[in-house]
């Protein structure tokens, strides 16, 4: 019998998991498997992101603007008081620049998916967000090469191979986005289509699976000599989750929003979008790859850390009685 998708998410801290070690165990006892891993890794990660956007209402954009208050709470905690936790957790990170740079690229920028599932869960206002996330990707997108040159100055940034950084967004990001919006726009119109849409709702988590194992079969040389960092910055991910929750209490509580708007905000300020952004740090020269396991990583302490918000946000965030 074939998981439901609720059953998918509601276990998939423990897949990931379970796809971690089994990809470190699988790497240990054939280290010629790596190429392989690698070869794999890339179609997968593009399935991945064509599944991952299908859910996303991207044809519906003009509905972000609907909920004013809830918009702006999600772009201000977002683009302004995340960017400016991460600059206060910055001295934390490791000196090393790839770890610096996965650091970057995993906290900057608000997640598209596990934030509508977790606020879902946490009964939030997930109608809204579902309504902004085209307009968080968009922003994010335009956002990242400025939030990088502030953090890291042109003198790191142009040490990374721009061309090919562009040519792995072009086809693995900009491609899937786009064909994820003609599939919406035809299952508007087709029933098939629809039903299609529908089904690759539960792709994501056993791809991710499937993804989160290949990279740990392919990096984990990279790994052993990595692990004090990772260590390290295990522990600023942690930090950034309660800095999230509490930002996300000070801006519910500043513009007086509605207990499940405020859910809502919680949880998309303490998801970030490591699906995006993997792709991105997958394509870096050798010297970098730990910057693909910190993105890993902060997934992980992530997806735990979520178990810990869905008993907190609901009793923080409540309406005025």
């Amino acid at each position: 019998m074939i998981p439901s998708r609720a059953a998918l998410e509601r276990h998939q801290v423990w897949l990931y998991l379970a796809a971690t070690l089994a990809g470190l165990a699988a790497g240990a006892a054939s280290p010629g498997l790596a190429g392989a891993a690698d070869a794999l890794l890339w179609p997968l990660l593009g399935l991945l992101l064509l599944a991952t956007f299908t859910q996303v209402p991207l044809t519906h954009v003009a509905d972000g603007v609907r909920d004013l208050r809830l918009l702006g709470a999600l772009l201000f905690g977002n683009f302004v008081l995340v960017p400016l936790l991460v600059a206060a957790l910055w001295p934390l990170v490791p000196a090393d620049p790839a770890i610096r740079l996965g650091v970057l690229l995993v906290l900057l920028l608000p997640c598209t998916d596990w934030s509508i599932t977790f606020t879902h869960l946490a009964r939030g206002n997930t109608a809204g967000l579902i309504a902004a996330v085209p307009l968080l990707l968009l922003a994010q997108m335009l956002l990242l090469p400025a939030y990088l040159w502030l953090f890291l100055g042109s003198g790191e940034l142009g040490a990374l191979p721009a061309e090919r950084l562009l040519l792995v967004f072009a086809l693995l990001i900009a491609l899937p986005l786009a064909l994820a919006w003609l599939l919406e726009r035809w299952a508007e119109r087709a029933p098939a289509a629809a039903r299609l849409v529908r089904a690759m709702g539960a792709a994501p988590v056993p791809l991710l699976a499937a993804v989160v194992f290949l990279i740990a079969l392919g990096q984990g040389g990279t790994l052993a000599g990595a692990l004090a960092g990772l260590a390290a910055v295990a522990a600023v991910f942690a930090l950034f989750l309660a800095g999230t929750l509490a930002l996300g209490l000070l801006v519910a509580r500043g513009l007086a929003l509605p207990a499940a708007s405020g859910r809502a905000v919680a949880f998309s300020l303490g998801t970030r979008n490591s699906f995006v952004v993997l792709p991105l740090a997958l394509a870096l020269p050798a010297g970098w790859s730990v910057a693909a396991l910190v993105i890993v990583l902060q997934s992980l302490v992530e997806l735990l850390g979520m178990l810990v918000f869905l008993r907190l946000v609901p009793r923080l965030f409540r309406d005025a009685s």
